[in-house]
């Protein structure tokens, strides 16, 4: 019971962070426009380089894990074969 209260106490803080990210999505495109239209362009690549670095993250941790899981896995079919 207390795993499935901290399940949906995790799900509903990550939903409402969710939520109020959007707020700042707006912020930001204004920004880069009206930094764009005065002729300075750093800060858009900056901002397309902040949105690869959040694309790339979660791929990268999965298959960190993968890798470690796979290593483990590996090792304890070694063990197991040699008993």
């Amino acid at each position: 019971m207390k795993k499935a209260f901290k399940i949906g106490f995790l799900s509903l803080v990550a939903f409402l962070f969710h939520t109020a990210s959007f707020a700042q999505c707006a912020m930001c495109r204004a920004s880069v426009e009206n930094n764009v239209s005065n002729g300075d362009t750093s800060i858009g690549a900056g901002l397309n380089l902040g949105i690869m670095y959040l694309f790339v993250m979660p791929y990268l941790i999965a298959m960190v894990l993968g890798f470690f899981w796979y290593r483990n896995a590996k090792k304890r079919k070694a063990k197991i074969a040699l008993h």
